[in-house]
């Protein structure tokens, strides 16, 4: 008897590990610069990553029949290229299905090969450099407009909105800096603008009194930034001391809820102009919040910049992975790239032909000074350029919209933009 039930108990054990039951694993890298200067933005990106493994794997996901539990596989890359072209390579020697990252144009342009080489699909939550979907690979995405927008459409903001009559240009000569810096520029030449400098430092400096006093002489009026906002906060408080007195504008680099804290105070109200590649309006606004507070209470933080579009790309990937039955990168591949109205908390997600997103939006912020203490408020909450109000640096409402007596949108090559004052509208 004791035999029997022996062999009863083994056949069940069979059975429950069998192929029926059995729960695949599928790995899923993430790379961002989780070291270095701009650590706090790496993390955010691989929190956003990890808040959708875990939701993924509470939900409990069935791909091609298999129930299938996700592995986040998580790389540093320091911002460095090198190390990010290494870290590329440690994750498909660990036979990753899928990459999300990297978040610096740096990184993920040259890690883009080694993936593309072994056929990973990888999804940019943050890479917004033009030649990133331009290298005839089929294996790269990102979920957020590229530079040639971004860039331009400050640009011409700072000449036709911030009547800049004398504008200067630095940037910190990585791919993103330079590369937003000199889309910028462009911008301000079309609109009829006047640049009267530009200058360069790199991502790791803290030292611009020269490049500072130079500009001081040509007396500028606006001084767009191309770089990230470890550098951005530090070059405030310095061009302070020398008496410069100019707006402050730049990419989603600069768009940080850390900038305040690392201008160490000498951010004027109004001074920061920036616009990340981004944003969502209306009804999808409360998807966004509910994100933002789900991050708060799962990481006690605020959201930075791109946690969303980091946890978006997850999503999305996966999504696509459930759809063609399998998470072979070889047969869910084509079917990410024909990804069209994916519903997201950063909006609706599609792709074209090269795997840039399709309308990506632009957000842009104009910080005023309240007087709630909490720094950490400045870019908790988000919206569209279509908005008319914003939450200002501390928490306080600043309008975009003073004039606009219907507060129209209009959608303009492709973005949502925002008709009256302080909006970017006409101008993309």
């Amino acid at each position: 008897m004791q035999v029997k039930l022996n062999l009863i108990i083994g056949a069940v054990a069979v059975l429950l590990t069998g192929p029926s039951f059995a729960q695949d694993v599928v790995k899923i890298g993430h790379v961002g610069p989780t070291s270095g200067q701009i650590a706090h933005l790496g993390k955010d990106n691989e929190n956003g990553a990890r808040m959708a493994i875990d939701e993924l794997n509470a939900k409990g996901v069935t791909i091609g029949g298999k129930k299938v539990k996700f592995e986040l596989l998580a790389e540093d890359d320091a911002a460095d290229p090198k190390q990010g072209t290494a870290a590329a390579q440690k994750l498909v020697d660990s036979k990753v299905q899928g990459i999300v990252g990297h978040l610096n144009s740096g990184t993920t342009i040259p890690a883009s090969k080694i993936y593309s080489d072994a056929g990973i699909p990888q999804i940019s939550p943050s890479a917004t450099n033009p030649k990133y979907t331009r290298q005839g690979y089929k294996t790269t995405f990102r979920v957020v407009a590229d530079d040639v927008h971004l860039g331009g459409t400050l640009g011409r903001y700072a000449v036709k909105e911030l009547k800049g009559k004398s504008i200067a240009v630095i940037d910190d000569r990585t791919a993103y800096g330079q590369g937003v810096a000199d889309e910028f520029e462009k911008g301000v030449k079309g609109a009829g603008g006047k640049t009267v400098g530009r200058e360069f430092t790199n991502d790791k400096a803290t030292d611009f009194t020269a490049i500072l006093t130079s500009l001081k002489a040509k007396k500028p009026d606006v001084v767009f930034f191309g770089g990230m906002d470890a550098v951005a906060g530090p070059m405030m408080r310095q061009m302070k001391q020398l008496g410069i007195e100019a707006k402050f504008v730049g990419g989603d680099g600069i768009c940080s809820s850390e900038l305040p804290k690392l201008a160490a105070g000498t951010m004027g109200d109004g001074q920061v102009v920036c616009a990340e590649a981004g944003g969502v309006e209306g009804a999808a606004k409360k998807s966004m919040d509910d994100f933002n507070a789900a991050f708060k209470k799962k990481f006690n933080a605020d959201v930075q910049v791109y946690a969303p579009y980091v946890y978006d790309a997850v999503n999305v990937m996966v999504a696509a992975m459930v759809k063609a039955g399998s998470s072979d990168p070889a047969k869910y591949l084509p079917v990410l790239a024909k990804t069209d109205g994916y519903k997201g908390v950063t909006g609706t997600i599609g792709f074209d032909a090269k795997g840039d997103i399709k309308n990506g939006a632009l957000t842009r912020s104009t910080p005023t000074r309240a007087a709630s203490a909490s720094r950490s408020r400045w870019f908790a909450d988000r919206e569209p350029l279509s908005r008319s109000h914003r939450k200002g640096l501390f928490g306080a409402p600043f309008s975009w919209a003073q004039s606009a007596p219907d507060n129209k949108k209009t959608r303009l090559g492709g973005f949502f933009v925002g008709q009256g004052q302080g909006g970017l509208a006409g101008l993309t």
